[in-house]
């Protein structure tokens, strides 16, 4: 691990503000993700991840069409969803656009399947949230068998059964790649270790260590199972400036905007700013200069055995100059700083 670990960054398509502090359009802000995943690929980062929402907040409905535009325009970085919502979708679907991504993009294409945080897609699409669990757990099924390739025979519950079907297009070499996300339940753990999939934990509050009980339940499903270890990823938010004073006040007022604006959708009092000092400090808000932020990404890669490290870099409405002063500094200083650390 110390020696190979995957920095990456992710983004929500944040609505972010311009210069006059007004919420940029739609349109403007996927442009502005596109240029900085651009960004993120001249600097080495290893990944980057769209996520998926259908919400005013959120520019990305569709994120294999930004990652597909994301391909035309880059070389290396690993394209992938951070989180594809799979209840609200269909199995086949999902797998042909990532099918079509990993083509176009020269086998770069990877996909993280998830039940998402957010239930707005269930609602637009037509799925009853009464069968949240049953839905994830029939798709997942189906995606496992066509990650298999080849003709597919399945049965299952929520779907008509499929008898010799082949999917096209196939991937073109070896297999799609294929995270589980988790947010924090046992009953996750143990199927992305049925499936024999990596493991993407979403840490978004709280020491990272105490998630250090899920990556001993994983490793011993796949000891049990007799299979090899899958790689484990952590997905967290963070911000990066030139100084720790710099990071945390530029980072505050936005971040706190977004955090509330959900808040106030879940029930959550407002975030006050010792809450944010004290996640910044011991918690999973990765936020300072390149040192602080390298030797918190660090730690936190020791503690739980990471494969890979995704900072979700988007934060409500921080505007997109600041975005791409943060992966800037992730990419020239974070990234070595943490390899340095690591492979010491």
């Amino acid at each position: 691990m110390a020696n190979t670990i995957e920095l990456g960054l992710d983004t929500f398509g944040d609505v972010t503000s311009g210069l006059d502090g007004a919420l940029l359009p739609h349109a403007e802000v996927l442009r502005n993700v596109v240029a900085e995943a651009v960004l993120a690929d001249e600097l080495g980062v290893d990944f980057i991840g769209i996520g998926e929402h259908h919400r005013e907040d959120f520019a990305v409905s569709s994120p294999e069409v930004l990652l597909a535009a994301i391909a035309a325009r880059t070389t290396r970085i690993r394209l992938g969803s951070a989180v594809t919502v799979l209840s609200s979708d269909d199995p086949i679907r999902v797998f042909q656009r990532f099918a079509t991504l990993d083509a176009v993009s020269n086998g770069r294409a990877e996909v993280i399947l998830g039940r998402g945080s957010f239930t707005e897609s269930f609602p637009l699409f037509g799925f009853d949230l009464g069968q949240y669990e049953a839905l994830f757990e029939d798709k997942l099924d189906l995606f496992s068998a066509l990650l298999a390739g080849g003709a597919v025979t399945w049965q299952g519950t929520t779907r008509p059964p499929l008898r010799d079907q082949r999917v096209f297009p196939p991937i073109e070499t070896g297999r799609l790649k294929t995270w589980i996300g988790v947010g924090g339940s046992p009953e996750s753990v143990v199927r992305a270790a049925r499936y024999d999939l990596p493991m993407m934990l979403a840490i978004i509050g709280g020491d990272p260590s105490r998630f250090r009980p899920y990556v001993d339940l994983y490793k011993r499903a796949f000891a049990q199972l007799g299979r090899p270890l899958q790689p484990i990823g952590v997905h967290s938010p963070g911000y990066v400036a030139d100084t720790d004073e710099a990071a945390r006040a530029e980072l505050w007022p936005d971040y706190k905007r977004m955090r509330d604006r959900i808040g106030a959708e879940r029930g959550w009092p407002a975030m006050g700013r010792d809450e944010f000092e004290s996640e910044a400090d011991h918690g999973s808000l990765y936020v300072g200069s390149p040192e602080t932020v390298a030797r918190k990404i660090a730690a936190t890669a020791k503690a739980l055995d990471l494969s890979r490290f995704d900072l979700k870099y988007s934060a409500g409405p921080l505007p997109h100059d600041k975005l791409m002063r943060c992966i800037e500094l992730y990419g020239t200083k974070v990234m070595p700083l943490v390899r340095e650390m690591l492979g010491s």
